[in-house]
């Protein structure tokens, strides 16, 4: 967003070819980073017994493909056949994204009517669900035949991991505006339209990629924990940082209030959530706050809370310092890739794996529950799924992440072992990937997930509410242990309000 606000940039509809109830196509066209880009919107008339957010589905309200370049008809009308049968259809290098939405059929259905009728949403409907659709795809990274992330890596403003797929986002969530307003043949008011963000499936094919990109995982904590740290070495805080902090600290208690999710585990945390935040609140007297390294203070007083008030306080505490932290960004992509490291001693390897993974030799694998489930790829889908491994056929096809154990099997054959990493790989060569784990964690402190991912009590939806936060999701809606709804862009600026495009963090309704 605020790439796109320092260019300027401008959103245009160039194409509108939808009919009096909403079925059809759209495009949108945009120039960022010296690259134009465009946003091909297909909406079909979908089944009430096809709809579905699982990746099971074969059909969906709405598809998109974002495209590198300005389209010609041909590609638009390419586009446009191709886009309702996702990955069964075939697509290009010019095909940067692809994705898919399903209506929030109630909240559309309520809005689209009242707008015909002549008056606005019930506020109370818009909040409880915030966003028309939900995305339950966001593709990207040469999947099914679409352009690898290396054709826009050095792009500007296009290089951030994912950053792609988040403007493919922010694109769909303006189109599903456009949408209702020409089905219900009214206008939306604007603080409507800006509470109103984009929502989001995401199941177990998201948590493995925490696992598979190490060195990504890492560059992303450390920036996180890089900024941390730089504000609370912060010395003093002026009048405007102390003022926004009390703003952003109410905004926080508000949108706690708003935020009612039917799971019970979820809703507890939640509650624990706002029972503490008003302690948290209250530590906030212009004492402290006017004292030497306050923030330093209210993060190292926030150990005796639970983890989500202490993840709360952190980012709060972090968007008032854009000047100093905004920078790090640049940090969040990686080149590198995990390397084996030949010469290393097994003595010293063997040194690492005391000192990094005692959380994984200590647990017993000869347990069935420590090693109940096991990780494979669906055939029909080719998207990662979790299996009982006592009651389920498949675990001969297990995918391998199981990296604690592996790392065990690996500390155990390095006993007594000699010589250096090279050798002892070339008479054990069953460990390579367990060593290059090892080695690079030895050098990227934050690359492991030190959890047993085949244990019995491991939660994939940990995992994918760790990397769903970097992307700014919000209104976490768990529907079981390995799926989750959210909200992205809620509060973002709308496409003609970029001049706004700093401060939404967790937005509040207005209406």
């Amino acid at each position: 967003m605020r790439a796109l606000a320092a260019e300027d940039a401008k959103v245009d509809r160039t194409v509108w070819a939808m009919d009096d109830v909403g079925y059809g196509h759209a495009v949108y066209q945009l120039q960022f980073g010296g690259f134009d880009y465009a946003l091909v919107a297909v909406s079909t008339d979908l089944p009430a017994d096809m709809r579905t957010d699982r990746v099971i589905a074969t059909a969906w309200d709405t598809t998109y493909v974002l495209f590198d370049g300005v389209p010609t008809k041909a590609e638009i009308d390419r586009i446009v056949a191709a886009a309702p049968h996702q990955e069964a259809s075939r697509f290009t290098q010019r095909d940067l994204v692809l994705s898919r939405a399903n209506k929030s059929v109630r909240l559309f259905d309520h809005v689209t009517s009242c707008l015909r009728e002549g008056r606005q949403p019930d506020p109370n409907l818009v909040r409880s669900t915030g966003y028309l659709m939900r995305t339950t795809a966001v593709y990207g990274n040469g999947k099914f035949g679409i352009a690898d992330r290396g054709r826009i890596a050095d792009r500007a403003g296009m290089s951030g991991p994912f950053a792609a797929e988040m403007l493919t986002v922010w694109l769909i969530r303006g189109f599903t505006h456009d949408l209702a307003e020409h089905v219900g043949r009214g206008t939306l008011e604007r603080q409507t339209k800006r509470y109103l963000g984009i929502g989001n499936s995401t199941g177990l094919g998201m948590a493995p990629f925490l696992v598979t990109h190490p060195i990504l995982l890492d560059a992303w904590m450390q920036v996180r924990e890089t900024a941390i740290a730089r504000v609370r070495a912060i010395q003093l805080l002026d009048t405007d940082q102390i003022t926004q902090i009390y703003e952003l600290a109410t905004r926080a208690a508000d949108h706690l209030v708003e935020w009612n999710v039917p799971d019970t585990i979820a809703a507890d945390r939640i509650n624990t959530l706002r029972r503490e935040w008003p302690q948290v609140t209250t530590m906030m007297t212009p004492a402290l706050m006017t004292g030497t390294q306050p923030l330093d203070t209210l993060i190292s007083a926030s150990s005796k809370w639970s983890i989500d008030t202490q993840e709360l306080l952190a980012a709060m505490l972090l968007e008032p310092f854009g000047d100093l932290i905004d920078g790090l960004t640049d940090c969040m992509a990686t080149s590198l890739m995990p390397q084996i490291d030949p010469v290393m001693s097994c003595a010293d390897l063997a040194d690492m794996i005391k000192r990094d993974w005692d959380w994984a030799c200590a647990t017993d694998y000869t347990n069935p529950d420590n090693c109940a489930q096991f990780w494979y790829v669906s055939e029909e889908k080719l998207e990662p799924r979790l299996g009982d491994r006592h009651a389920e056929d498949g675990a001969d096809l297990e995918s391998p992440l199981d990296i604690a154990r592996q790392v065990q099997g690996l500390a155990k054959t390095l006993i007594e072992q000699d010589g250096n990493v090279a050798a002892f790989l070339a008479a054990h060569p069953e460990h390579r990937a367990a060593v290059k784990r090892v080695q690079t964690l030895g050098i990227h402190p934050y690359a492991e997930i030190r959890d047993n991912l085949i244990g019995k009590d491991c939660l994939p939806i940990d995992m994918l509410r760790c990397k769903l936060s970097f992307f700014g999701a919000a209104k976490f809606d768990p529907k079981s242990d390995r799926w989750t709804r959210i909200t992205l862009a809620q509060g973002a600026p709308l496409w003609d309000e970029l001049n706004d495009a700093d401060d939404w963090w967790l937005p509040v309704s207005k209406l």
